[in-house]
């Protein structure tokens, strides 16, 4: 498609076209009017370090780069254009910095396999040059339909590049490069079953092919397959028992199935065989952080920071703790880092969080606040999010899911009260009710099981067989649809539990999908667990979450999703009264007891001692609030907003002055 920025008047093909006849001035004069009027176009960013590279200016090309890369930290590209610059100037270190970057970034970037290749052979890297030029020679044998599809994918245009490979796999049905590629896609979509299909046939067709096993170890995890994916990873192990990275990842493995003390002893056979890795010891130090070794956790995250002062997450893995308090040789090593002009997007990302919650700590709430915004800054850049569009589906989940819908279907589903859902938005205290209901002898405690999740990406897909899309698709299934979701989640689930008679499922975005859980799963329990607006809002933007809750980048995406997500569950009290028990973190804060046995009542479970002392519980806790739950509740987190509130007029803005007023 022709590019071309309307409010200049200039057509970048044409630009481009004067780039590739070496008119390099025309070209840079042309450029620099589209930036005077559009400075933001990444386009125009890239074609101007192109041309200020191959016209000899290297400290130009570097300025736009950086430009581009602040604009767009996932430009593979940028990268790549950076490790020629690099090149050129025979840096190699710096051009294999920005070489592997875009790699990582775009993994059909051949240019940037090249420069790699070349620049590990001239700093000495013999194996790791070998190990490139082995993914070089399997990207060239490449049909180019695929590697089409990996520059979407790189792109983030998942749909035009799902077409690419389906189309692709329709005639070739047994191609595993195809089908790890469109597992990929799967995954990034939210289809773990999709992409667990296609690689369990991946590796069926080409056992020994490790990178096969490897997605397909990714994809069980996904699932939370957490058997099946360390029997992959004990298969790879086998075949190569030696090997630091099948080492690492079956004790990544062992460490989800809980057996800590096996995967801790792996660990410390990689860092043997690697002295000092930065992500081994991150990694193990998030064992020992789950299993509750604090202590041990903070030692092993110093190191990571000792061994590579650059590896952003092991900072950020101390931040996370929650009691960790940075001293001032640390705040100046992550302070001199965040100036590095070398660092990877996600360090930087990492260590700007880390930075604001070591002034946070400080009590200088405006530097703390800065580096907070730059980091979600960094993330929001990244993102698709678009909250219009989450409006919209959550006005399409009141349309569809009416008060008769529901009684239409009030004998269908699958019978069992096992459940326990527990949702809301992150951050309001959903990890404290989970942690006192698993105290409960009769309940266990899981994780945050994306089943739910899943269905509803299955359901969403049924538009493209020309069938409604998700939620409208609800108002159509019938009784034998539902019933079989129903005990599919059920049986899906249960590799999750131990032997207690109910089990807690505490994904929090499951509050989007109440309507979809009461149709398959009309006995289950829904504990909605609601944070007042603005200590909820302000802890979801000071929080770096994983994945899935691309709202929390900007004030004014989390207070508008707020009160969506407020208007949405007072819908759900409207077409299923009775059927949501809130709970009010405050009110577990000043009555504990009484929040208890409000909720135990609500679950039809008896009261015992033992959940008003949830923090003597042992068990394995993977949220960010994993420190604080072991403790007694304390209240100290209620208004800690206030600290920030100069800086929250976007919040307030976007949350109305009803829930503003409520706190």
């Amino acid at each position: 498609m022709k590019q071309t920025i309307e409010s200049t008047g200039l057509d970048l093909s044409e630009v481009k076209r004067k780039i590739v006849e070496g008119a390099f001035s025309s070209a840079l004069e042309d450029l620099q009017n589209i930036l005077s009027d559009s400075p933001d176009s990444t386009e125009a960013l890239y074609m101007q370090t192109v041309a200020r590279r191959y016209g000899g200016d290297r400290q130009g090309a570097l300025e736009s780069v950086e430009r581009l890369k602040q604009i767009a930290p996932s430009h593979s590209r940028a990268h790549q254009e950076e490790g020629h610059i690099h090149r050129d100037a025979g840096d190699q270190e710096a051009a294999l910095r920005a070489y592997t970057r875009a790699i990582q970034l775009n993994p059909g970037l051949e240019a940037s396999l090249r420069g790699q290749i070349t620049a590990l052979q001239n700093l000495g890297h013999e194996r790791a040059a070998i190990r490139a030029q082995a993914q070089l020679e399997r990207l060239r044998a490449l049909p180019k339909s695929l590697v089409s599809a990996m520059e979407l994918v790189a792109q983030n245009k998942l749909l035009k590049a799902e077409v690419l490979c389906r189309a692709f796999l329709q005639d070739n049905p047994s191609h595993v490069e195809a089908m790890r590629l469109l597992a990929d896609i799967a995954i990034r979509l939210g289809i773990f079953d999709d992409a667990e299909f296609l690689l369990e046939s991946a590796v069926e067709f080409e056992p020994d092919n490790v990178w096969a096993r490897m997605d397909y170890i990714q994809a069980l995890r996904k699932r939370q397959k957490f058997a099946s994916a360390l029997d992959q990873a004990e298969l790879l192990l086998k075949s190569a028992p030696d090997n630091p990275q099948f080492r690492s990842l079956c004790a990544i493995q062992l460490m989800q199935t809980g057996e800590f003390e096996s995967a801790l002893k792996l660990f410390d056979e990689v860092l043997v065989a690697v002295p000092g890795d930065a992500v081994t010891l991150t990694t193990k130090g998030h064992a020992l952080k789950t299993h509750g070794r604090s202590s041990e956790a903070v030692q092993a995250y110093h190191d990571a920071t000792l061994h590579n002062p650059e590896y952003g997450e092991a900072y950020y893995s101390l931040a996370n703790l929650k009691t960790y308090h940075f001293s001032d040789d640390e705040l100046s090593r992550m302070q001199e880092q965040e100036q590095n002009t070398n660092l990877g997007n996600m360090d930087r990302v990492y260590i700007n969080f880390a930075l604001a919650k070591a002034y946070e700590d400080r009590h200088e709430y405006g530097t703390s606040f800065g580096y907070y915004t730059r980091g979600n800054g960094l993330k929001k850049a990244q993102s698709n999010y678009d909250a219009q569009r989450m409006h919209d589906e959550f006005e399409s989940m009141k349309r569809v899911c009416t008060a008769e819908l529901f009684e239409r279907h009030s004998d269908h589903g699958f019978t069992a009260s096992d459940p326990i859902f527990i949702l809301g938005l992150p951050r309001a205290g959903s990890t404290l009710l989970e942690q006192i209901l698993s105290s409960h002898s009769q309940v266990d405690g899981t994780l945050e099981l994306p089943n739910i999740l899943s269905l509803s990406q299955h359901l969403r897909r049924r538009k493209r067989q020309r069938e409604s899309g998700y939620p409208e698709i609800l108002g159509k299934l019938d009784a034998d649809e539902i019933a079989r979701f129903g005990a599919e989640y059920i049986e899906d689930t249960r590799i999750h539990r131990g032997d207690a008679p109910y089990f807690i499922d505490k994904m929090p975005n499951n509050f989007r999908h109440i309507g979809l859980i009461k149709l398959i799963l009309p006995n289950a329990r829904i504990i909605d667990a609601r944070r007042s607006a603005m200590a909820c809002c302000l802890s979801g933007f000071k929080q770096l979450f994983a994945e899935g809750q691309e709202f929390s980048y900007d004030l004014a995406d989390i207070g508008r999703y707020y009160h969506d997500y407020v208007d949405l569950m007072r819908h759900w009290d409207a077409v299923l009264p009775g059927q949501v028990l809130r709970v009010n973190h405050e009110d577990v804060v000043d009555d504990l007891e009484g929040e208890v046995r409000r909720i135990l009542n609500f679950c039809d479970l008896p009261f015992e001692t033992a959940c008003l002392k949830y923090y003597e519980t042992v068990r394995d806790v993977r949220t960010p609030s994993s420190e604080q739950v072991r403790q007694p509740i304390f209240r100290d987190g209620v208004d800690q907003w206030r600290h920030f509130e100069p800086w929250l007029e976007p919040l307030k803005a976007a949350l109305g002055q009803q829930l503003v007023a409520g706190g």
